[in-house]
């Protein structure tokens, strides 16, 4: 009886300070989120287009296939797709854990082994390339216009999230994709609890001195900055 009740006390202190863990993280995550970082923009030219999209869960960086500062057809090829359309003017990139983007196609398909190794730092990580004609405006897909230098560094970012082959390629992952017009690669890092796809994008926003949150691990933290 003795060892009972023991066990309860103990279960209800590991209880509770798992629900204090939960309290603490998502006051701090939506707190953090609030806040801006960037939110003075210097007084020069932009000329050049990218965009945040979301799906309702994960935001990607979409920016132009080609333009003088890079060409993103050296490396991520029309090849790689499923339609090898070569007349797309955009791409689109999320980085995010490896286990959810090739084992979790839908939210039905998720299982506990799969968001344990996510939420735990356990996994490995994917980039995400999806080859767009068009982009259309909306609460979901908002326009940024930045200078060729900001450009410059969002490029290095991005570049330096891919994992790359002794011969500078990219690894092209062997897997079935979401369409005929995306592909994915191995990347460097990885998620969890305290960096999602979405702190990745939000990262990128600073790394191109955008509006972005200070810490963000959703979409809504990284699109309040631009409503």
């Amino acid at each position: 009886m003795t060892q009972l009740k023991l066990g309860l006390k103990i279960l209800k202190k590991i209880l509770l300070g798992l629900l204090c863990f939960l309290v603490l993280y998502v006051s701090l995550a939506f707190l953090f989120s609030k806040i801006t970082v960037n939110s003075e923009q210097r007084n020069e030219e932009k000329p050049i287009a990218i965009y945040i999209k979301t799906n309702g869960i994960h935001t990607d960086i979409v920016v132009p296939v080609a333009n003088k500062i890079k060409d993103w057809r050296n490396k991520i090829k029309f090849d790689h797709t499923i339609s090898k359309d070569t007349t797309f003017q955009f791409i689109g990139f999320g980085w995010g854990d490896k286990g959810f983007y090739l084992n979790t196609p839908q939210w039905s398909d998720l299982k506990v082994s799969t968001a344990a190794n996510a939420a735990f730092y356990l996994g490995t990580s994917a980039m995400h390339a999806t080859f767009y004609n068009e982009i259309r405006e909306s609460e979901k897909c908002i326009k940024i216009n930045i200078s060729k230098a900001n450009y410059q560094k969002l490029v290095a970012y991005i570049e330096t999230s891919f994992q790359h082959g002794q011969s500078g390629n990219l690894i092209l992952i062997d897997a079935p994709t979401y369409g005929d017009h995306d592909s994915f690669y191995e990347a460097n890092g990885k998620y969890s609890l305290f960096y999602t796809c979405n702190s990745w994008a939000n990262q990128a926003l600073k790394s191109a001195n955008q509006k972005a949150a200070f810490w963000s691990l959703t979409d809504t933290g990284i699109f309040c900055h631009y409503q």
